[in-house]
C-alpha cells in the first residue's frame, strides 16, 4: 500500500477524494488536454528556455506513481492519468487526479480489471490508455473496453459504456492503448465490436449513441482529429488501414488499405497538409501484411470525399513500434525500429532518412516552440534543433527513474512528465526564472556614543553565499546623536544563481558628556585692568559664558 493514499473502501466507482477541494491554478489558456495535446499532433507553440546549462528545468514537483504506460493530460489546474494499483479486490486500472500545481493527488477512481495475462510490453506496466479533458469532465476508455466518463473536480461517475455488453467488443491482443478522441460535442472510439458497430460516437454530455459504423477492427494506435482540405475529419489506424470519417455522421471520408497483421499497431497517424503519415512495426505472413511506413496522398474529390494515393511506402522501413512521431517543417521526427530503435528525420515527401542516432530507445517526441523535445526510455529529456541536415542536441535533462515510454506533456511553461514509477512537472518558462537572493543576516547593533566611528562591530552583516557588501554610511562615518537607519547591499559572487540583496537595521548614538575648562585665572584688584574669561568645551561647540552679580 502507498503510504501516500487514504486507505477507505470505495463503492464500486465512488473516487477517492484527497483535498478534491484545494485551491487551484488556472492554467485553462495552455491546457494539455488528450494523448499529444489539442490537436493530437504532439506540438506546443508555448515559447520555453532551451538555455538549460545555465538555467536547468526547475523542478517544481516530483511524486511516486503506481506503473502505467499511460501519458498525463492537463486541464484546469489538474493532472490526469491511469496507473495500476492494488485494491481490496485485486489489482485494477484507476484514473486519478493529481493538483498541477503541487503533484499531490486529489482522487482516484478504480474503472476496471488490470489483468494482461500475455504480458505483452510487461504485465507490471499497467494500463496504457490515456485520459481525455473537456471542460468539467474527463473520458477513460480502459484496456478492457469500458468508456467512463468522471467529473475532473471529484472523480464521481457521470456515466459509462461497456463496450462489450452493448456493442459486443473484442479486446485484441494486449489490450486497449487507444485513447478516446473529442471532436466538438462528440467522443469517438473504435469498439471492435460487432459487424457495422466497430466506430462509434457517444455524445458527451450524457453517454447517448449519436451515431455507429464500419467493420474495421481496432488496433492500439489512437484516432487523431485533422482538418484537411478544409474538412475536418476524424482518422482512425484501424486493422484494414487508415479510415478517415466526418466526426458528426461517421460518414467515411476516404480510406487506404495498411494491413494489419494481427500482433499491434500502435502509433497514431500523422497529418501534414493533404498528406498523412503512417507506419506499422510488426510484420505479418503475407506480402500485404509487411511492416514499414506510408505516406498518403490526400485530392478533394466529390462532396466532402478524398481520393487516397499512396506517396511513397517503404517495405521494414521507418517503423514505429510504440510512440508516434512528429511533423516539422516537412520532415517527420521520431523513434523508429523494432527491437533495437533510433532517433531519426525523415523527409516526408521523399521518404529519404536525413540523420539518426541511437540512446532513446523506446522514447517519445514532441515539437517545443519550434524544436524537438525527445524523451529516452531511461527518464532524460533532450532539446533538438529541428536540422534535418544534422542531429543537433541543444540541451538535455535527467528528469526521471523508471521505465519512460510515456510522452511528455506542455502545459504553462511546463513539462509534465511520467514514468511507470513517478512524475515530474518542470519549469521551462521562456521568462528567466527569479533567482533567490541570498538569506542575509544582520543583528541591530549596540548603541553607541556620539563621537565614535563606524566600524566592524556595527558593519558586519553576513550572508549565506560568498560576495561583497556595500554599507550606508561607510565605515568611518561619526554620526549625530540620536536614532540612525543603516543599509547594507550584498552582491554575490555569483550572479548567475543569486540576485543581490539589501537589508537595514538601526543603530542609537547617544549623547556624549561634555567638560567646560577656563583658562586659569589670577587673583585681581578693584583697580586692575579687565581681564577676559576663555572657556572651551571637549565637544569643540563653542561656550557662552554668563558672570551674574557683576
Amino acid at each position: 500500500m502507498n503510504p501516500r493514499f487514504f486507505v477507505c473502501a470505495p463503492s464500486r466507482l465512488s473516487p477517492i477524494l484527497i483535498g478534491a477541494f484545494m485551491g487551484l491554478p488556472n492554467l485553462l489558456a495552455a491546457d494539455w488536454p488528450q494523448y499529444r495535446g489539442p490537436n493530437h499532433d504532439g506540438t506546443s507553440t508555448e515559447p520555453i528556455r532551451i538555455n538549460w546549462s545555465a538555467q536547468p528545468p526547475r523542478q517544481i514537483w516530483k511524486v511516486p506513481l503506481e506503473p502505467a504506460l499511460s501519458s498525463l493530460s492537463i486541464s484546469g489546474g489538474r493532472v490526469f492519468t491511469q496507473v495500476r494499483r492494488n485494491s481490496a479486490s485485486g489489482p485494477r486500472e484507476f484514473c486519478i487526479a493529481l493538483n498541477a500545481e503541487t503533484g499531490q493527488e486529489l482522487w482516484a477512481v478504480p474503472l476496471d480489471r488490470a489483468d494482461y495475462p500475455n504480458g505483452g510490453v510487461g504485465g507490471d506496466d499497467g494500463p496504457r490508455s490515456t485520459p481525455s479533458v473537456d471542460g468539467n469532465r474527463v473520458y477513460v476508455l480502459t484496456s478492457y473496453l469500458r468508456l467512463f466518463c468522471l467529473d475532473a473536480a471529484s472523480g464521481q461517475e457521470i456515466w459509462r459504456k461497456d463496450l462489450g455488453t452493448e456493442f459486443g467488443a473484442v479486446v485484441i491482443a494486449w489490450q486497449n492503448a487507444a485513447s478516446p478522441l473529442i471532436v466538438g460535442d462528440l467522443v469517438l472510439v473504435n469498439s471492435n465490436g460487432r459487424p457495422g458497430e466497430h466506430l462509434l460516437a457517444f455524445r458527451k454530455q450524457d453517454g447517448g449513441l449519436a451515431w455507429k459504423g464500419q467493420s474495421d477492427g481496432m488496433t492500439q494506435a489512437s484516432p487523431v482529429a485533422a482538418t484537411i482540405g478544409g474538412v475536418r475529419q476524424a482518422i482512425f489506424f484501424a486493422q484494414s488501414g487508415l479510415v478517415a470519417v466526418a466526426p458528426e455522421t461517421g460518414a467515411v471520408l476516404w480510406r487506404y488499405a495498411l494491413r494489419y497483421n494481427g500482433t499491434s499497431v500502435a502509433a497514431s497517424p500523422v497529418v501534414a497538409g493533404d498528406r498523412v503519415y503512417a507506419s506499422r512495426a510488426y510484420p505479418g505472413s503475407l506480402s500485404a501484411d509487411q511492416a514499414g511506413a506510408a505516406v498518403v496522398q490526400l485530392a478533394s474529390a466529390s462532396g466532402n470525399s478524398f481520393s487516397a494515393s499512396r506517396a511513397w511506402s517503404k517495405v521494414n522501413q521507418f517503423m514505429n513500434h510504440w510512440a508516434t512521431p512528429v511533423h516539422y517543417n516537412g520532415h517527420v521526427y521520431g523513434m523508429f525500429g523494432h527491437g533495437f530503435l533510433t532517433f531519426k528525420c525523415v523527409e516526408l515527401a521523399t521518404g529519404v532518412e536525413k540523420w539518426s542516432t541511437d540512446g532513446f530507445g523506446y522514447g517519445s517526441v514532441l515539437v517545443a516552440d519550434g524544436r524537438i523535445l525527445a524523451a529516452s526510455e531511461d527518464g532524460w529529456l533532450v532539446v533538438v534543433d529541428p536540422n534535418p541536415n544534422a542531429y543537433t542536441e541543444l540541451a538535455r535533462h535527467r528528469a526521471l527513474q523508471g521505465k519512460t515510454w510515456n510522452a511528455p506533456a506542455i502545459s504553462g511553461g511546463r513539462i509534465y512528465f511520467r514514468s511507470t514509477t513517478e512524475a515530474v512537472s518542470l519549469d521551462v518558462s521562456a521568462a528567466p526564472l527569479p533567482r533567490p537572493s541570498p538569506q542575509l543576516t544582520w543583528t541591530a547593533p549596540a548603541a553607541i556614543t556620539y563621537g565614535a566611528a563606524l566600524g566592524s562591530a556595527q558593519l558586519n552583516a553576513s550572508a549565506a553565499a560568498p560576495g561583497t557588501y556595500s554599507y550606508s554610511p561607510a565605515s568611518g562615518a561619526v554620526l549625530n546623536a540620536g536614532q540612525h537607519t543603516l543599509s547594507v547591499t550584498f552582491t554575490p559572487n555569483d550572479t548567475a544563481s543569486y540576485d543581490s540583496a539589501t537589508v537595514t537595521t538601526t543603530l542609537d548614538v547617544l549623547k556624549a558628556d561634555q567638560s567646560i575648562n577656563f583658562n586659569p585665572l589670577n587673583d585681581r584688584r578693584q583697580t586692575d585692568p579687565p581681564f577676559t574669561l576663555i572657556a572651551t568645551s571637549s565637544s569643540g561647540l563653542p561656550v557662552t559664558l554668563r558672570a551674574p552679580g557683576f
